[in-house]
C-alpha cells in the first residue's frame, strides 16, 4: 500500500515540476499568461511551491517508513 502511495506522490511531484513555467522561456511563459490556467503568476508560484514542500514531506516520510520496514 505505502508503495502504491509513493509512486503516486512521485508522479504528482513530477507533475507540479512540470508546470511550474521556466522565466527565460519567452514561449512557456507566454501561454502561461495568455492561458490563465493557474490564476495569477504571483499566487499559481506560491501554491506550486506550497504543494511541492508538501508532496516532498509526504514522499520523505513514505520513503523512511518503506526503508524502516524492510531492515
Amino acid at each position: 500500500m505505502l508503495k502504491i502511495a509513493g509512486f503516486i506522490i512521485s508522479l504528482f511531484l513530477v507533475g507540479i515540476i512540470l508546470l511550474r513555467v521556466p522565466k527565460e522561456n519567452v514561449g512557456l511563459a507566454s501561454f502561461a499568461t495568455k492561458s490563465d490556467i493557474l490564476g495569477s503568476p504571483s499566487s499559481a508560484q506560491r501554491s506550486l511551491n506550497i504543494l511541492t514542500a508538501f508532496g516532498i514531506l509526504i514522499y520523505f516520510g513514505i520513503a523512511l517508513k518503506l526503508n524502516l520496514t524492510n531492515n
